[in-house]
């Protein structure tokens, strides 16, 4: 039986933590040497008790590289509530990955609270290489992704909140962080238009230059973020309350050029 500690603040869900290099400079609070992603950093600051002290669903494409970035989570942090789904951004694996986290006997009894879109778009072909299948596949597996989640995410919401986050008057509300393209942006600016009156805060965060798990040199003199700090900011949004709600973000490191 798993034991949920009293204090844990709610639900936050997260699409695209997959693994993407090894520590070269390891943050103080990550393991040596682990496995680590931009979603690992993130996931860290959201589920400690001394930031975010949430329970994290994580989940993207591969059940290996999921496995040991939970396991590399666990074990910098044994009573962190951390749990993974695997799913690529298909709407039906997508739906059966909230399914899975809706019936998962970890999050019981908790709320959702933060839901967080950060699948990468990798594609970077010049325009005239690349085919009309690869571009709406692309469209499909990234914007698409960005609906399917969306939509799961609202339907989770209402069912943990009732129709009105807001309607307790004090403040509460759930929010719905989104990263990447023009049209990702336009879907978070719409989502914003129709659910910021029911207390759904919806931000599109765009990141200008490198992420990396990492708390080394480069992050000291501005050249690349480090995902901590944008987990920092992702809370932060989270905590804001209903009087001023910031709708976009532009993250960069010092140094990266406008």
């Amino acid at each position: 039986m798993v034991n949920i500690p009293h204090d844990t603040l709610g639900l936050a869900i997260l699409i695209g933590a997959g693994l993407t290099t090894v520590h070269p400079h390891p943050i103080p609070c990550a393991p040596p040497n682990s496995l680590s992603a931009q979603g690992a950093g993130i996931a860290r600051i959201l589920s400690y008790t001394s930031h975010g002290n949430l329970a994290i669903a994580l989940l993207a494409r591969d059940p290996t590289n999921l496995s040991s970035l939970a396991e590399a989570l666990h074990s910098s942090s044994p009573d962190s509530i951390i749990e993974t789904f695997p799913t690529d951004t298909q709407p039906l694996n997508v739906s059966s990955a909230f399914s899975a986290l809706k019936a998962h006997r970890s999050f019981k009894g908790l709320k959702l609270k933060i839901g967080i879109f950060n699948v990468k778009h990798s594609s970077k072909k010049p325009f005239l290489e690349k085919t009309h299948e690869e571009f709406t596949k692309s469209l499909n597996d990234y914007d698409g992704g960005a609906f399917a989640f969306s939509q799961e995410f609202l339907k989770l919401l209402f069912e943990h909140h009732g129709e009105t986050v807001l309607a307790d008057g004090k403040g509460k509300k759930v929010t719905l962080i989104f990263t990447g393209t023009l049209s990702v942006r336009m879907l978070a600016q719409s989502l914003a238009k129709e659910y910021s009156e029911k207390g759904v805060h919806v931000v599109h965060a765009i990141a200008n230059g490198s992420i990396k798990d990492e708390d080394g040199e480069d992050q000291r003199q501005g050249k690349t973020m480090s995902a901590e700090a944008v987990g920092r900011t992702y809370l932060w949004l989270s905590e804001q309350g209903p009087e001023l709600w910031t709708h976009e973000l532009d993250l960069r490191p010092a140094q990266e050029k406008f």
